[in-house]
């Protein structure tokens, strides 16, 4: 009935919302669990730094 609800989506989009997701995580672990929020913290560079790189490529 509405094609635009079964559009697959790209890897980069699937990336950043993983990257928002850990971001959010580690801002509400700030507060409680410092070692746990710099973890989640350095997952989320991780991944943003595979999102430059699929940018760059395409």
């Amino acid at each position: 009935m509405f094609p635009f609800f079964n559009k697959k989506k790209s890897e980069i989009e699937k990336l950043q919302e993983k990257y928002y997701r850990l971001m959010e995580e580690a801002y509400k672990l700030s507060t409680s669990n410092r070692m746990a929020s710099d973890a989640k913290y350095a997952e989320a560079d991780e991944i943003s730094k595979r999102i430059e790189h699929l940018k760059k490529q395409s």
